[in-house]
């Protein structure tokens, strides 16, 4: 049995006077992000609509590499700095079969 994919979608919106740094710290990230070996895709988005709203789209090899990749230390990093920049809402996706076209 293989393992299927694993995708976070992470929605940020940064505080006040907050936005710049957040953005530079979420960019910042993505070379260490796309580097780990189970990465298969990273990308930041900013809101059209509001400036100050951040989403990032992950796409993981399976759980497993989720797991590791908040266990690297850029993740830790993160963390550690992100609650005085934004509110911050996360969630893992698994894919749902919806059949063929």
């Amino acid at each position: 049995m293989t393992q299927s994919p694993a995708k976070i979608t992470a929605i940020l919106v940064a505080r006040p006077g907050k936005s710049a740094e957040l953005g530079a710290l979420l960019v910042g990230m993505a070379p260490h992000s796309r580097a780990e070996p189970g990465n298969l895709h990273r990308d930041v988005w900013r809101d059209v609509s509001n400036e100050d709203r951040y989403v990032l789209d992950e796409l993981y090899r399976d759980v497993a590499a989720v797991e590791a990749h908040r266990a690297s230390p850029h993740y830790q990093a993160y963390l550690a700095k992100v609650p005085e920049l934004a509110d911050r809402t996360a969630v893992v996706l698994e894919a749902v079969e919806v059949g063929n076209r």
